[in-house]
């Protein structure tokens, strides 16, 4: 038995949205130790990714005894254990959102190399590492070995096999309420019951839930309802997410040219006005170049939305074939052929009440608290008596 509670300390050094959800669920799942969270606005990208502890350099808690630090994956990790050296003798977690060796480069930018090096370091630096889907792991650990690779002279074997042996993967947990909360069903009912719209002759509803970043690719996005459009396929269309200062030109174009299939355009106000949306929605798509879990996809499936999803990224780690369109690489115009005729596939389903939601009932919270829960009890096991 504890006679304490293991003090953990949460360190997050650009806590977008997914890293804030991520940080506040994993405290209310496990509220047995006691947490204190360090974080760092998400801006800047470049500045944050190599400078957070720099930032942190006079931060009191930093000097703290601590039981356990949990770091996400923009923290400089192995630069903190060095600055402090308290940290350097505090296990260390390091838990992957997203890896810099699998992110696609915008226009704009250059190189990320530098980047990469921190991904690399922290996860040689960490005492566990724990990705939030295999294709994350299997890809960061690609591309680090790629890196390796290039190096002229004095690179160490096994660094690569090194952080394979202490990785895990745990995915961000899907809210327990999606499942609970007045969805339409769960997975395991019998889905043609629950459309009655589709039999009144209503149009399909589709969500697009993402940020409004290029990664999201919504130059494919709109190619899609250009093709939905052309075969004069009945339906709305909700498109989600949040919005930075420089939108991608193309949510412009698509709110003009498709005003009259918008039913929702933009940010919803509140995480509850969110899943109604999700609730009302048949189809959620996704056109995504960079997803390391899906996260919006799984809530939506969760409330029994039917995923359309390319056939890249993470996206057939979690769903079968019969769920996602060919991925053409550069030729949008043809993966807006490929989509378009899953979409009305699936909508005939629908129509004939052969549509079937598939399960995400893995993704629970209450489900992977015990995975998270084991993984810190490993590392804390010394305060047992």
């Amino acid at each position: 038995m504890r006679d304490s509670k293991p003090r953990i300390l949460l360190l997050s050094a650009y806590d977008a949205a997914s890293h804030k959800r991520w940080r506040e669920q994993l405290i209310e799942l496990l509220p047995d130790y006691h947490w204190q969270s360090l974080t760092l606005p998400p801006r800047f990208f470049q500045w944050r990714i190599r400078g957070n502890a720099l930032s942190w350099l006079d931060e009191p808690c930093l000097q703290e005894h601590w039981d356990l630090v949990v770091a996400t994956s923009m923290v400089d990790l192995a630069t903190l254990r060095g600055l402090h050296p308290r940290l350097a003798g505090t296990p260390c977690l390091f838990y992957m959102h997203e890896n810099q060796f699998a992110f696609p480069l915008s226009q704009q930018q250059q190189n990320r190399v530098e980047p990469q090096m921190v991904n690399l370091y922290s996860a040689v630096a960490a005492d566990r590492v724990v990705f939030n889907s295999a294709w994350n792991r299997d890809s960061f650990l690609a591309g680090a070995q790629a890196l390796l690779n290039k190096l002229p002279d004095a690179v160490p074997d096994g660094i690569i096999e090194r952080i394979r042996c202490k990785s895990d993967v745990i995915p961000v947990p899907i809210e327990d309420r999606l499942f609970t909360d007045g969805s339409r069903a769960t997975n395991r009912v019998d889905r043609h019951l629950l459309w009655n719209h589709r039999r009144e002759g209503g149009p399909i509803l589709i969500v697009w839930a993402a940020r409004w970043e290029y990664d999201k690719a919504p130059d494919r996005l709109l190619a899609i309802m250009r093709e939905l459009e052309r075969r004069e396929t009945d339906y709305r269309v909700c498109i989600l997410g949040e919005r930075f200062r420089n939108a991608p030109v193309e949510f412009e174009a698509i709110r003009k040219e498709f005003h009259h299939r918008l039913e929702k355009f933009g940010y919803a106000d509140t995480r509850e006005e969110y899943y109604q949306w999700l609730q009302r929605a048949d189809i959620v798509l996704s056109t995504a170049i960079h997803e390391f879990q899906g996260l919006a996809v799984l809530e939506a499936v969760a409330k029994g939305c039917i995923p359309i999803l390319p056939d890249r990224q993470v996206y057939p780690e979690l769903f079968g074939r019969h769920y996602v369109y060919m991925d053409c690489g550069e030729d949008i115009e043809a993966e807006a052929i490929e989509a378009a005729n899953l979409i009305e596939l699936q909508e005939r389903k629908l129509q004939d009440g052969t549509a079937r939601v598939p399960s995400v009932e893995g993704f629970r919270g209450e489900l992977l608290k015990q995975k998270y829960e084991g993984v810190i009890e490993r590392m804390t096991a010394f305060y047992d008596s």
